[in-house]
C-alpha cells in the first residue's frame, strides 16, 4: 500500500512541476521544444546515445563479474537499452532497471545477486555523477547557488558516507546473525568485490565520467538547437544543476524537476527562464529518441521464441563467498521446466530494493 501511494505521489509531484511551468511561462516554451528538432539533432542524440549506452552497459558488466555473474557486453548493451526505453516510457523512471534486474537474476538462477549487480552499477555512477557535478561546481563562478551552500551539501554527503561505513564496520564486528547484520555484511563485501577491486574500479571510473560528458554533449546539442549561443563555459553550471535535478524522485519518465530547475537556473543567470525550460524539453525528447532502439529490442525478444535454458553442471563451482563451499549442493539445480516457463517482466516486490537508483543513465 505504501509502495503504491509513493509511485503515485512521483507521478503527481511530476505532473505538478509541468503543470506550474506551463501556468506560469506558458505552452509555447513546450511547443518550441518539439519544433527546433531536426534530423541531424536526431542523429547526434542518437550517436551520444550509442556511446554512453554502450559504456553504462560496461560498466555492469565489470560491477557483475566482480560479482561472480558472467554478463557478455553484447547482451548488457541490448539489455541496457531496453531498460532505457522502459524508463523513459513508463511513470516511475526505474521500471526498466527492475526489469534488467529481475532478468539478468533468473537467466543466471541468482535473482538477489542480478538485483545487487544493478543497484550497485546505478549507484557507482551516480556517485561518479554528484562528486564530479558538486566539484565542477565549486570550480566554476557561478551566482546561482552560493559556494558555501555547495560546501555544505558536499559536507553532508561526506558525513552521511562516512556514517554508512562506520555503521557497516560495526555490524561486522558483531557476532550476531540478525538480518540487518547479514544485509550490512552482504552489502559490504559486494562493494568490495563489485567496485573497489583493482580491476574494476578504473574502468568505472573512465566510463562514468565518459557518461557523464556524454549528458553534457547532449544537453549542448539541444541547447544550441533550442538557440542560445551561450558559451559551454557559461551553460556548464546549469547543465549540471538540470542534471542533479533529475536525482529527485518526483518526475514522470525524467520529466518535472529536470524542466523546473533549468528554467530557475536559466533566470537566476540572467538568462531567459523560457529559454532554459525549452532547452530541456529538447534534452528529455532526445534522450527518449536515443533509447528508441530498446523499442527495437523488445519486439525482437518479444517475438522470437525463448529456449529453454540448460541445466547447470554440477561439476561447475558457484561463485565462491566467505564461509561457504564452492559446491554446487544437488538441490540447488534448476530445472528447465521451471526455468522456460513464462514469467511476467516484473515483479513486485522488488521495485522497492532499487527505488533508490533513478539516476540519470
Amino acid at each position: 500500500m505504501a509502495r503504491s501511494v509513493w509511485a503515485w505521489a512521483k507521478v503527481l509531484g511530476g505532473l505538478a512541476i509541468l503543470g506550474a511551468l506551463a501556468w506560469r511561462l506558458g505552452t509555447e516554451a513546450f511547443l518550441d521544444g518539439l519544433h527546433v528538432i531536426d534530423g541531424s539533432t536526431l542523429l547526434a542524440a542518437l550517436g551520444i546515445g550509442l556511446l554512453t549506452t554502450v559504456l553504462s552497459a560496461w560498466r555492469w558488466c565489470l560491477v557483475a563479474r566482480g560479482l561472480g555473474i558472467r554478463l557478455p557486453l553484447r547482451g548488457a548493451v541490448a539489455d541496457y537499452y531496453r531498460a532505457l526505453f522502459l524508463n523513459a516510457a513508463l511513470p516511475g523512471g526505474i521500471l526498466g532497471d527492475v526489469d534488467r534486474a529481475v532478468r539478468n537474476g533468473r537467466d543466471t538462477g541468482d535473482v538477489g545477486r542480478g538485483v545487487r549487480a544493478v543497484v550497485l552499477e546505478r549507484s557507482a555512477g551516480t556517485a561518479v555523477f554528484v562528486v564530479v557535478g558538486l566539484s565542477v561546481l565549486l570550480v566554476v563562478p557561478t551566482p546561482i547557488v552560493p559556494r558555501n551552500q555547495l560546501v555544505q551539501v558536499a559536507a553532508a554527503i561526506v558525513l552521511a558516507v562516512s556514517l554508512t561505513v562506520a555503521l557497516v564496520a560495526w555490524a561486522r564486528r558483531r557476532r550476531g546473525a540478525s538480518l540487518v547484520t547479514r544485509a550490512l555484511g552482504t552489502a559490504a563485501a559486494d562493494v568490495r568485490r563489485g567496485l573497489l577491486a583493482r580491476h574494476v574500479w578504473p574502468g568505472i571510473l573512465v566510463s562514468s565520467a565518459v557518461v557523464l560528458a556524454g549528458h553534457l554533449a547532449t544537453f549542448l546539442v539541444a541547447a544550441r538547437a533550442a538557440g542560445s549561443t551561450a558559451s559551454f563555459a557559461r551553460l556548464a553550471p546549469l547543465m549540471l544543476l538540470a542534471m542533479l535535478a533529475m536525482l529527485i524522485p518526483l518526475n514522470v519518465g525524467g520529466w518535472g524537476p529536470r524542466e523546473g530547475v533549468t528554467a530557475w537556473a536559466f533566470g537566476a543567470a540572467g538568462l531567459s527562464p523560457s529559454l532554459g525550460l525549452t532547452i530541456a524539453v529538447v534534452y528529455g525528447v532526445l534522450a527518449f529518441a536515443a533509447s528508441l532502439p530498446g523499442a527495437a529490442v523488445l519486439v525482437v525478444r518479444w517475438l522470437r521464441p525463448s529456449a529453454p535454458l540448460p541445466e547447470p553442471d554440477p561439476a561447475v563451482p558457484l561463485p565462491s563467498t566467505a564461509g561457504q563451499s564452492t559446491a554446487r549442493p544437488a538441490a540447488a539445480r534448476p530445472s528447465t521446466a521451471r526455468l522456460s516457463a513464462p514469467e511476467p517482466v516484473f515483479d513486485d516486490a522488488l521495485p522497492a530494493r532499487v527505488a533508490a537508483i533513478s539516476v540519470p543513465a
